[in-house]
């Protein structure tokens, strides 16, 4: 949930984390939302909350470049992506 991300985030930065992680995509698919893995919501609620010394790495169901531009521009700073090969054809074509 929202409140379980906040409180996450909140004590993964007291305990000093130089990062946070959305998913690693083994979670399964949220019953509400059909989605599995990092979304764009999550990222902007986790920069709401972690202050700009914690960085976020989107990480779970990844597979386009529009969605890599998504994550990045909601505040993700870094990706964790099982699908870069199919990705990096998009940046080229």
């Amino acid at each position: 949930t929202d409140e379980e991300i906040i409180i996450a985030c909140k004590l993964g930065e007291e305990a000093g984390a130089d990062f946070m992680k959305t998913s690693t995509g083994f979670a399964p698919v949220n019953a509400l939302t059909g989605t599995q893995g990092a979304t764009v919501e999550h990222i902007k609620l986790m920069r709401s909350v972690l202050s700009k010394e914690i960085g976020i790495k989107a990480s779970g169901g990844i597979h386009t470049l529009a969605q890599v531009k998504a994550l990045l521009e909601a505040g993700a700073d870094v990706l964790g992506c099982s699908a870069s090969v199919s990705i990096m054809k998009e940046v080229r074509s």
